[in-house]
């Protein structure tokens, strides 16, 4: 296969490197990564609180998880727009603050309708601070190490499903749902305060416009392709992870005690799978996507065979969520490579795509639960959407192959 050509994301000089302190940086903007690691998905544990806190039945309270996805999508190309040529540390700041200003209105919310639009407006900057966090982290190592830096960032939010989102449930059933979200800004605050202090004053591109950087990304077929792969091919994880639960109890015929104990799972691989995936980009980043795509299809098949084996199905939903980090990391980096000039929007817009991809595959699986077919059924679709992902990346590879013959000279 034909790799991407090498990112534009313009590197430090060696004295800004030294001043820099990478590790302590890279740290500060994972920080990040956990902060919205832990609110995004922390919703989920309260919810049954959050509904009788706003008067509400679960599944209208439901809606506000929508919300917020929504918001990420809404607001990723709206604020790469207008922040192309913003320096990138005043823009993470920026990004951050708003985002703790969002989490404490959603603590005060005094009604349902308050609280849906405050979480709609702290989905907005969501994806735009991954997006410039990962051109921050990558412009501090060197171009080898790029890969490994962005996958430091990544693994912010692959830790908080482990440790952040158990502790946030925890304390919001004890002391209240409201608290889960003062938490939020305030983890929000810290990670503002570690920016300014250990972050490295990073410009953006002075010659950028964001409807320049719009028509260059937006006009690219490798654009459009790499994001169809994160909205398609990775819906098939989110497909099984939205009903873990009743596919462990009524398929596996386990308690419901033994349910944290698959979600554990589920977020270690994610975990592992970050980290794995940075050591795969120095390899190759397309070979990565190609190679995580097709696990997933083989895991997906797995998955729906070993579901009514109980404990059996642990290490396949560890296996899942690895495969599906590994796809994550790597579909940034080719976003961030094919994107051009554009690199502020690249580095941002793969964030849309998968929660596009988290709506996709969880409507999807319920589809097909509703339909009858059980609990199992999911994974199932979950394998098609991975064969269609990888099918987008062959399509990818011949592409961007025939582009590169007709460029060549005579």
């Amino acid at each position: 296969m034909t790799s991407a050509p090498a990112t534009s994301t313009e590197a430090l000089s060696e004295p800004e490197l030294a001043h820099a302190r990478p590790v302590l940086a890279i740290l500060a903007l994972a920080v990040g990564g956990f902060t919205i690691g832990t609110t995004e998905f922390m919703t989920m544990g309260v919810l049954p609180e959050v509904a009788e806190g706003v008067d509400v039945s679960v599944p209208t309270a439901g809606h506000i998880i929508s919300a917020y996805a929504l918001g990420v999508v809404v607001g990723v190309p709206i604020l790469a727009f207008f922040g192309a040529a913003l320096p990138r540390r005043g823009m993470l700041v920026g990004l951050m603050g708003v985002y703790a200003v969002f989490n404490i209105l959603s603590a005060a919310a005094p009604s349902y309708e308050v609280l849906t639009a405050a979480r709609f407006l702290d989905g907005l900057p969501h994806g735009a601070y991954f997006g410039v966090a990962s051109l921050v982290a990558a412009s501090l190592v060197t171009p080898e190490r790029r890969g490994r830096a962005v996958a430091s960032v990544m693994l912010g939010l692959s830790v908080a499903n482990v440790v952040g989102v158990p502790l946030a449930t925890f304390l919001g059933q004890q002391v209240g749902w409201r608290s889960t979200y003062l938490l939020g800004g305030l983890l929000a605050l810290a990670t503002v305060a570690m920016v300014l202090a250990v972050v490295p004053s990073v410009p953006g591109d002075p010659e950028a416009s964001g409807r320049k950087e719009a028509r260059e990304f937006f006009g690219s077929l490798q654009v459009w392709l790499t994001m169809a792969v994160g909205a398609v091919g990775f819906g098939g994880m989110f497909a099984v992870y939205s009903y873990i639960a009743k596919t462990v109890t009524e398929v596996g015929g386990l308690e419901r005690g033994t349910v944290p104990f698959f979600v554990l799972a589920l977020g270690l691989g994610m975990v592992v799978g970050t980290w794995l995936a940075g050591e795969l980009a120095a390899w190759s980043v397309f070979r990565s996507l190609i190679l995580s795509g097709a696990t997933g299809i083989v895991l997906m098949l797995v998955y729906y065979a070993a579901a009514p084996h109980g404990w059996l199905l642990l290490p396949v939903a560890f296996l899942v969520t690895a495969t599906g980090s590994v796809l994550v990391v790597n579909l940034q980096l080719r976003l961030m490579d094919v994107a051009g000039g554009a690199v502020t929007l690249g580095a941002a817009m793969n964030h849309a795509a998968l929660n596009i991809a988290n709506a996709l595959g969880a409507w999807l699986g319920g589809l097909v639960i509703a339909a009858g077919h059980g609990y199992r059924a999911p994974a199932l679709v979950g394998a098609g959407l991975a064969a269609i992902g990888v099918a987008i990346l062959l399509v990818s590879a011949v592409t961007h192959r025939r582009a590169s013959v007709a460029a060549a000279p005579a």
